[in-house]
């Protein structure tokens, strides 16, 4: 039996707005060496937020954002200032919604639509409204509330507790595929927006679906869902 999609959850860094859109940023400051500091950036973002949480040091996303900027600096072996610090760091206030996303969002309007992120309450919502998507959204939901990151169970669980939903009736959106993963084993059905044509790492938990963008989301819409 195909499934009947009641709630689209979306992860948003790189699913929703791209995260190297800082890289523009990153060249002002440093000329011909944005791309380098936003790779590093981002690497080392998840990397710290990652290894803090499973050593039982928990930081929150803005927090773990700032200490991997300076890392990506350093690498970048460039000298800057606390305005330049600052500056680097607003950019993830406003970072670029990819193409599709506006439409996509507004073509779900009669369903539940819900962002579960990492990142904290104020983050999300700042960037949200920045990108004019605020009321495209029922819920913007932060990992933040109990301190457990995806791909952790009790992050998912965070969210679906008392939704009065059942698990296959969520569809779960995300580029990055720990999180596919993470959704997959928690029970949702799953849709990776495989953005760079990377191979599936986790095949025991493959997502139900791939797609190059998140137009391709929309095919779970009606009752004629995709499904394998």
């Amino acid at each position: 039996m195909k499934p009947t999609i009641q709630a689209f959850v979306f992860d948003v860094y790189g699913t929703l707005f791209d995260v190297h859109s800082v890289k523009t940023a990153c060249d002002e400051q440093f000329p011909g060496k944005g791309e380098q500091i936003s790779q590093a950036w981002r690497t080392k973002q998840l990397d710290y937020f990652f290894t803090r949480h499973i050593m039982g040091r928990y930081e929150d996303f803005s927090v773990v954002t700032r200490d991997a900027l300076r890392y990506a600096l350093s690498a970048a072996e460039v000298t800057w200032t606390t305005e330049t610090e600052d500056a680097l760091m607003a950019t993830y206030a406003e970072l670029s919604p990819y193409d599709e996303v506006a439409d996509v969002l507004q073509q779900l309007q009669h369903k539940q639509t819900i962002v579960l992120s990492n990142g904290t309450d104020a983050m999300l919502k700042e960037l949200i409204k920045n990108a004019g998507f605020t009321d495209l959204f029922d819920e913007l939901v932060s990992i933040d509330g109990i301190k457990q990151a995806k791909p952790s169970p009790a992050a998912y669980m965070h969210w679906f507790k008392n939704r009065g939903l059942k698990r296959d009736e969520v569809l779960f959106m995300s580029s990055n595929g720990w999180d596919i993963a993470g959704a997959k084993n928690f029970g949702f059905h799953t849709a990776w927006i495989n953005r760079d044509g990377k191979p599936i790492a986790m095949p025991d938990l493959a997502p139900d679906a791939v797609y190059e963008d998140l137009s391709g989301i929309l095919e779970w819409v009606t009752d004629e869902a995709a499904w394998p």
